[in-house]
């Protein structure tokens, strides 16, 4: 540009940076492999054919961290609404309610193109998994089956997807972002796109309806006697909604919630040199500290601040204070 100078986004200039970086970086490699080379006594050709797959392998690597880095709404979509469960009455009549099992997996959207986590970010998911599922949004969880949330986190967080892992593990569907109907209505709907979808690994989690309170008792003392963590109830009639709403409601033995970790307090005694408890801060602004539930590894290793960390408690206070509440895991949020 003549008489004038160039002005370049934030975007840009990172992006030319990086360009510039990486012509440096492969020049110094190029230069020091074939030092190598030659005093190895390898051949001209073996050095160009050894020099071309490096080449390759570090211009891929390089395009990766320039999308992961500078193009961050690929792996991370704008916040997008969720529907959200309430805890439910145990006294609760559950005629109105579709009832399903709740699944101890990880949250999972796919909106046609990407799946995402909870978060936003992309599921790092093998391209034949991806590639199976239908073009019809879903939500639902990526779930290994009762008592394996461990495993399950370790498995969707390891990068690059080892297929033999991805090959155990399902989508299981539970409901149909944005569509319209009832929920009875987009539940039906549900069954039809998983069975056109042919797809082995997709499921619709089941619903059932059940007439009374002492039924529902029953399907949850089963429910948890099988190493499930308890029950949903999704009122049939309702429409697609989003937030934490009185539609989607929650049954377990014992209440759960979460709360952001803001401080911590260090161990005395036998946690001397150790985490002694989390301070954390609850969505409705009420801060408490959580010094049970956590084992020597959770102690030596606390979560960071500003996780979220899921914790169980027996009611609150009437200043909103959980009760007995003791440590549960880390929220998994890739």
């Amino acid at each position: 540009m003549t008489g004038e100078s160039a002005v370049f986004t934030p975007h840009e200039d990172a992006t030319r940076g990086l360009e510039h970086n990486s012509r440096m970086t492969m020049g110094l490699v190029k230069f020091q492999i074939c030092l190598s080379a030659r005093g190895d006594g390898i051949s001209h050709a073996g050095q160009l054919d050894a020099l071309e797959r490096l080449m390759k392998m570090i211009k891929l690597l390089l395009i990766f961290l320039a999308f992961a880095v500078l193009n961050p709404t690929h792996l991370r979509a704008e916040s997008t609404d969720l529907v959200l469960a309430e805890v439910a009455s145990k006294n609760i009549d559950p005629s109105a309610y579709l009832v399903s099992e709740k699944l101890d997996g990880v949250r999972a959207i796919w909106d046609g193109k990407v799946l995402r986590f909870r978060s936003g970010n992309t599921v790092l998911a093998p391209a034949w998994f991806i590639g199976a599922l239908p073009k019809t949004p879903l939500d639902g969880e990526l779930w290994l089956g009762r008592g394996q949330f461990d495993e399950l986190s370790g498995i969707v967080r390891t990068f690059p997807p080892r297929d033999q892992d991805w090959r155990r593990l399902s989508l299981q569907v539970f409901e149909l972002p944005n569509a319209p109907g009832s929920f009875a209505q987009r539940y039906v709907r549900m069954q039809e796109i998983v069975a056109k979808a042919k797809f082995a690994q997709l499921h619709v989690v089941p619903q059932r309806t059940l007439q009374t309170n002492a039924q529902l008792k029953v399907y949850l003392h089963s429910v948890v006697r099988a190493g499930g963590e308890g029950v949903m109830l999704h009122l049939a009639s309702a429409t697609y909604q989003t937030g934490r709403q009185n539609v989607l409601l929650k049954l377990k033995p014992v209440l759960d919630a979460e709360a952001k970790v803001v401080g911590y307090r260090a161990g005395k005694g036998k946690f001397s040199g150790m985490l002694g408890s989390l301070e954390l801060e609850t969505d409705a602004g009420v801060r408490f500290r959580l010094g049970t539930g956590f084992k020597n590894t959770d102690r030596l290793n606390p979560p960071q601040i500003g996780a979220r960390v899921s914790y169980t408690y027996q009611g609150l206070t009437k200043n909103g204070v959980p009760r007995f509440a003791s440590f549960f895991r880390v929220r998994i949020d890739p």
